[in-house]
């Protein structure tokens, strides 16, 4: 019998997005939940408690509570795509490339907590740099990135693609997270080895996929560089087929970066850039804020947990 799979909150911008990306499969079973039916309890207590992973695609609050819901069934999987589990130690961190041993906690572990788009990226260049010891964990880390609308689920995609609401998003970019205070920092901090979380600043593009996300260094602080640096990358992420380390002569001979070159795609590419005298690096992740940033990442979550 194929494994039966429930997405909770289908409906959703990640939820649709998962599905899509398990259109066609004949080595599952999806359960589904008519949208006109989505706050039947019963319904949606008795799905999650007969399938074998159950991808919550919910507000925190409601993720919490789905989880409350299969009490002590620990037959159900869970991957959890809201920030309501991703510290928790009690949760696998859905980041499979994240150190050399991640795939293989995810695959064994029956709870999962996906990665958010940002914090992917930001921690797939800070943690080989931490576990290389190339950076102090006390060391002043700033995370500059803008994102696809998409990102903001179905109210902003709606805000922005329609002129005719009165709270119609006409900019071609903006700046949010302004308190610096985004539900993104404590897993860049957890999980990006730092002692104290980065000054993030987060931003929105026009555009509907897509992602930068910037680590911007200074050599002088941090006494490695570019070379050292790309090479602890590279390493790092040797083995696998869905991180790319851009080469430095690909990076130096770039005049720019598009942040919907990825989009569609579950991958990530990760470039470092240096000042000509090299005492400034530039770190860049490149992904889709749906795809690696989000359903990509829980799709390939689900695959390692069937296979384990």
């Amino acid at each position: 019998m194929a494994p039966r799979i429930f997405i909770d909150g289908e409906h959703g911008t990640t939820g649709l997005q998962i599905r899509q990306r398990m259109a066609g499969r004949t080595d599952v079973e999806l359960l589904s939940i008519p949208e006109a039916e989505r706050r039947n309890a019963a319904l949606r207590e008795e799905l999650l408690n007969s399938a074998d992973v159950a991808i919550l695609c919910l507000p925190d609050d409601a993720s919490r509570e789905a989880v409350a819901l299969l009490g002590g069934n620990n037959r159900t999987k869970v991957i959890d795509t809201s920030t309501a589990h991703r510290v928790d130690p009690a949760w696998a961190y859905g980041f499979a490339e994240m150190d050399k041993a991640q795939g293989a906690k995810i695959a064994a572990s029956g709870r999962v907590a996906n990665p958010g788009c940002y914090p992917t990226g930001a921690i797939a260049l800070l943690r080989p740099l931490r576990a290389a010891g190339l950076i102090a964990e006390t060391y002043p880390v700033s995370v500059n990135a803008v994102s696809g609308y998409t990102g903001g689920g179905k109210q902003m995609i709606a805000q922005i693609e329609d002129a005719t609401r009165p709270d119609h998003l006409a900019a071609p970019h903006f700046l949010y997270g302004l308190d610096l205070h985004h539900k993104h920092l404590p897993e860049m901090r957890t999980y990006g080895l730092l002692k104290a979380e980065p000054l993030f600043a987060p931003s929105v593009g026009r555009f509907p996929q897509g992602m930068i996300v910037q680590v911007p260094l200074r050599i002088e602080e941090t006494g490695a560089g570019a070379e050292t640096i790309h090479a602890a990358l590279a390493d790092h992420y040797a083995g696998q087929d869905v991180v790319t380390v851009v080469s430095l002569a690909e990076a130096k001979g770039l005049k720019r970066i598009d942040p919907t070159e990825l989009a569609d795609t579950d991958r990530m590419k990760l470039f470092v850039f240096a000042s000509p005298d090299g005492r400034l690096v530039n770190l860049v992740a490149l992904l889709d804020n749906l795809g690696k940033g989000a359903s990509g990442a829980a799709v390939q979550n689900l695959d390692l947990m069937l296979k384990g």
